[in-house]
């Protein structure tokens, strides 16, 4: 759904979680200043996107498991 999108990208996916009348309430749930007390996966015709409220995915940790110094050999 979301893929490789910066945070500031125009066309995001509106989200309670993230617009600047909602204020983050316990795990879920945000205050807005429009509708009171919402679900945070939510949003409404008045959403405004504040891109400061959007935290991006953790990056990937890479497995070294699996890796050997061959891996790394520069033929």
């Amino acid at each position: 759904m979301f893929g490789k999108k910066t945070l500031f990208q125009e066309n995001i996916e509106p989200r309670c979680v993230y617009c600047a009348k909602g204020a983050p309430l316990e795990e879920g749930r945000v205050l807005c200043a429009k509708k009171g007390v919402v679900p945070a996966g939510g949003h409404c015709p008045r959403f405004q996107y504040d891109p400061l409220k959007r935290v991006p995915p953790k990056p990937a940790v890479l497995d070294t498991s699996k890796l050997s110094p061959e891996d790394f050999r520069l033929d």
